[in-house]
């Protein structure tokens, strides 16, 4: 086979590795997916969607299957979680979304990953590959080609490797090694069906109570059949980057002083899923000869801006944009992708840090925040977030 007719690898088939691959194939590319899990699905709960996400799903040619299974919000809300205060919120009606091209969503992960699953398999382009866990890699540079090599030994070759394997990437271990930054910041996730959920907080909004050293957010899901509840909290004890499973008892131990309205959230799920996070130092460079890395493999934040998988999208589309005015040259397109892709990426891990801090905050500085946006316009908001929400393909090339 010469090098061109052998597909791309993409190692990782979740939200970043099937629009990678949805990227590729319009690309003209035949692509390889290898995921480790027994079968190619997603876990977690609800997600939010900016307009940005819902551009990066129309250039990869699933934008009406992702709309029909996403909720439309009304607004973003921010509330004191001590006294109810409104600290800020942004209407994402119809202003908003002739502001920005495209509607703010609320979605369950798994809706997600299944529109992008669905266009991936409608294209007939691309190989899913299950129970492939991906160990190392190998370049030959003579050749120009990529070999991936999985825990059986098997030898997978190809043009070029996306690394699209999350926070615990193997492909940036093998080429960065660089450690986790641990927050000590633990999350819990659940999903409550409609009519266990309190009615004065059935808002069809993306909504925020911010309290001392501890946080909740609720929104709708699936036409607001079901509801998507989060809390977070500083840990008391050391953790380590991972998911486990939770305990009301523990949730319950952290939310003491928080208003009523707001704690009713905590004592809504009968079974929770506990993430103690942790990001990552960005990084300058992430292509290495014929691999790069995507989504959480090169970026991965913390939850704060609500835009993990938005920048997964967005990465797959730069690089299929990067890819296409280079004519599938992979080296100029490796390099025009990164640059348009390390500092807003950074961006968003870096702010993802101060506004866990600032939803956080005690004593004075807790007055302070909530005194931030007093009497802001929804203009004023509109400015404020115009660098996030106002990415679309046409101009992610114009990023670095």
């Amino acid at each position: 086979m010469s090098n061109t007719s052998l597909p791309v690898l993409v190692v990782g088939g979740g939200i970043g590795g099937l629009a990678s691959a949805l990227a590729l194939v319009r690309q003209g590319f035949k692509v390889q997916v290898f995921e480790q899990a027994p079968e190619i699905g997603e876990i977690g709960a609800g997600i939010q969607l900016g307009p940005n996400a819902f551009h990066a799903f129309d250039a990869l040619g699933v934008g009406d299957k992702t709309r029909a299974r996403a909720v439309y919000t009304d607004y973003m809300v921010m509330h004191d979680a001590i006294d109810e205060y409104q600290v800020g919120k942004i209407e994402t009606g119809e202003a908003f979304r002739k502001r920005f091209g495209n509607p703010y969503a609320v979605i369950h992960r798994v809706d997600i990953h299944t529109s992008l699953l669905e266009g991936a398999v409608e294209t007939g382009r691309v190989e899913l590959f299950t129970n492939t866990h991906i160990e190392r890699i190998e370049q030959d540079e003579v050749n120009k080609t990529v070999t991936a090599i999985d825990q059986n030994g098997k030898q997978w070759t190809g043009q070029a490797l996306i690394g699209a394997d999350g926070g615990k990437s193997v492909v940036r271990a093998q080429y960065v090694n660089d450690a986790p930054r641990v927050t000590g910041h633990v999350v819990y996730r659940a999903v409550i069906d409609k009519r266990d959920f309190p009615e004065d907080l059935k808002w069809n909004a993306s909504s925020l109570w911010v309290g001392p050293k501890c946080h909740l957010v609720h929104y709708p899901l699936r036409g607001g059949e079901q509801y998507n509840v989060v809390v977070t909290f500083h840990s008391r004890q050391p953790e380590q980057w991972g998911v486990t499973d939770g305990s009301k008892e523990e949730v319950e131990s952290y939310f003491q002083g928080i208003c009523p309205r707001a704690r009713q959230l905590i004592d809504l799920p009968k079974s929770w899923r506990r993430w103690a996070t942790a990001d990552k130092e960005p990084i300058a460079h992430w292509v290495f000869g014929r691999a790069t890395i995507l989504g959480d493999a090169a970026h991965p934040t913390t939850q704060y801006m609500a835009q993990g998988a938005c920048m997964a999208l967005e990465d797959a589309v730069t690089l299929g944009e990067a890819l296409r005015v280079c004519h599938n040259d992979w080296a100029t397109a490796l390099s025009l992708y990164e640059k348009n892709r390390v500092v807003r990426t950074a961006r968003i891990v870096l702010s993802g840090r101060e506004m866990g801090r600032l939803y956080h905050v005690v004593g004075v500085e807790r007055l302070v925040r909530n005194s931030l946006w007093k009497g802001r316009s929804q203009e004023r908001f509109f400015d404020a977030v115009e660098w996030l929400y106002g990415w679309n393909a046409s101009n992610c090339l114009q990023q670095g």
